[in-house]
């Protein structure tokens, strides 16, 4: 019997402290702050899906045979760098060929030029008519033209050599590779796909947010793995940089400028929370929430004390360099709150 009468003693004094705790006199010298109505963007969550602004084909200028491949699906690329190398057999053959008629014009052209020297000293000599000079040097002319235009046929094949060399036609990864080694292509056929000009999240939104969707808009992008909002750690900011004219199927489409996604693949999604309205929201300073066992409690200057009421808080933001928190219920827009 007197143990429960200590037990019941000790339980009403615990439940005096609890009420003392509760409601206070209050103190001169506490800080207080008036409950803050702000308007927030209203996120509405999307899924983005990375896209490259060019998609450039490196394309084989010769037909011929690929002999080699100095890339592969992934592989970064800068503008100049060779792809690949195609070879045509014929084009050798056909610069031996070209060599071999320059070494018989030649041939000719020396000949010739002994014929036109000789002519020009029975000319001296008064043996020989001025018409034979004169024929000479014709063919001598016209030998050296043919040399010339042979020169340029070598040339032209050469230029043709060095286009076995299919180049990059601007930065990017390489996305796929539709030929292999030993493969036959023709002339302009693909060798390789580029993703150039850098990436961007294109969002596909629901038509009745078409009207509140704006360029230079800031979103709230996910990185990869589709986090969630609330981790806040793994989030990045973007802003709407394009917003398309044309609805179609229901669906507008925007497309996000965001840093950093050089280690996305194309195609890849990632969540994305795009403004699409504005609310009016209660806000107090994140420091004056104080956690007791699991709940949340705001201590509110009343006309009898300092009171603890507990709240449900929603999710936090920065404001002018003031970190705020969303107060969902339990204070009113007339409360006082005192900082801790």
């Amino acid at each position: 019997m007197h143990r429960l009468k200590r037990i019941a003693t000790f339980g009403s004094a615990l439940a005096l402290a609890g009420s003392l705790c509760l409601a206070t006199p209050l103190s001169a010298s506490a800080a207080e702050t008036a409950v803050r109505i702000v308007e927030r963007p209203d996120l509405k969550a999307v899924f983005g899906q990375v896209e490259s602004r060019d998609v450039v084909p490196a394309r084989a200028r010769i037909g011929g045979t690929i002999v080699s491949l100095a890339v592969e699906e992934g592989s970064a690329v800068k503008a100049g760098d060779i792809v690949a190398l195609v070879v045509d057999d014929k084009l050798a053959l056909q610069l031996a060929a070209i060599d071999a008629r320059i070494k018989a014009l030649d041939a000719e052209l020396a000949n010739a030029q002994v014929e036109l020297d000789r002519a020009r000293k029975l000319l001296q000599s008064g043996v020989a008519p001025r018409s034979r000079v004169d024929q000479a040097q014709t063919q001598v002319d016209i030998l050296t033209n043919q040399i010339v235009a042979a020169q340029a046929d070598r040339s032209v094949l050469e230029q043709q050599q060095t286009e076995g060399n299919v180049l990059a036609p601007a930065p990017g990864r390489i996305l796929s590779v539709p030929v292999t080694k030993g493969s036959v292509i023709m002339p302009g056929e693909t060798v390789a796909r580029i993703a150039g000009g850098g990436y961007f999240l294109r969002l596909s939104l629901p038509e009745r947010h078409a009207a509140h969707i704006k360029v230079g808009d800031n979103v709230v992008v996910g990185s990869r793995g589709m986090t969630d909002l609330a981790d806040r750690g793994a989030l990045g900011t973007g802003k709407v940089a394009k917003v398309y004219p044309e609805i179609d199927g229901g669906r507008v489409l925007a497309d996000v400028e965001v840093e950093g996604l050089g280690d996305f693949f194309v195609g890849e999604r990632t969540r994305v929370w795009i403004p699409v309205a504005t609310r009016k929201i209660m806000s107090i300073p994140e420091t004056a929430v104080v956690n007791r066992y699991g709940i949340d409690y705001v201590r509110v200057a009343s006309a009898a004390g300092e009171v603890d009421v507990p709240v449900i808080i929603g999710a936090r933001f920065d404001d002018g360099g003031t970190a705020l928190v969303e107060i969902l219920s339990g204070l009113a827009a007339s409360d006082s709150v005192v900082m801790p």
